[in-house]
């Protein structure tokens, strides 16, 4: 199959990344508009919440053609549900102390006009990750900064990167022979290309959960086409 049989139009992509904003429950599809040029999408519109323009992106990055997306969305919170930075950093610290994943205990918050950053420290990426995740979905949030540090057990770089290689090649062995892994005192350097975005979360998620990780620097590419 030659490259230009296998590309896909921007027409194409875009009716494919409606669809699949469509097809998302976490989306509402009347919020979002999608341009596309040259595989790369822009999203637009007004969205009700953060955490929907957050499944906006990652609905339009699933899609396969898509190389690049620009999420120029605005939220506007309706006024039923605008609550005071008070109110949000209570209900922040809730949903920290409720989630089983996150040490809630080592992180603290802090609220300025529905944005909201978090700072402090935890033992894997993972949770780093968790604790973000633990706050995108609260009514009234306009944005998540997550400043928080890994403070990851001392394990040799060596060991590290052959149990990052490990579980890409149980996981994905076909993807797995595409992807350069470096590590330097526990930062996690991907390099290589992918065929998609599913791709490379899935990728980024299996080097995460590695002892020892204080940091992934995910620098793999995507060409649908190669």
């Amino acid at each position: 199959m030659t490259t230009a049989t296998m590309t896909r139009t921007d027409s194409q992509i875009k009716t494919d990344v409606l669809n699949e904003i469509k097809w998302d429950p976490h989306v509402d599809e009347t919020e979002v508009g999608v341009q596309v040029k040259n595989g790369i999408v822009t999203l637009t519109g007004t969205i009700s919440a953060y955490a929907k323009k957050v499944a906006a992106t990652r609905a339009a990055h699933r899609v396969h053609g898509v190389l690049d997306v620009v999420d120029d969305m605005k939220i506007s919170i309706p006024s039923a549900w605008e609550r005071t930075d008070q109110d949000l950093a209570g209900a922040v610290r809730n949903a920290l102390q409720w989630d089983v994943m996150v040490p809630d205990e080592r992180i603290t918050s802090t609220v300025a006009k529905g944005v909201v950053t978090l700072q402090g420290s935890v033992d894997t990426w993972t949770q780093r990750h968790d604790a973000e995740k633990a706050v995108q979905r609260l009514r009234g949030i306009r944005g998540v900064l997550n400043q928080i540090g890994v403070k990851a057990a001392a394990i040799d770089s060596g060991t590290i990167k052959r149990q990052i290689e490990g579980t890409l090649e149980r996981q994905a062995e076909r993807m797995a022979k595409r992807i350069g892994v470096s590590v330097d005192d526990g930062v996690v350097t991907l390099t290589g290309e992918l065929r998609s975005w599913a791709e490379k979360n899935a990728i980024g998620r299996a080097a995460s959960y590695a002892p020892g990780v204080r940091r992934v620097m995910d620098r793999t590419t995507v060409d649908p086409y190669q």
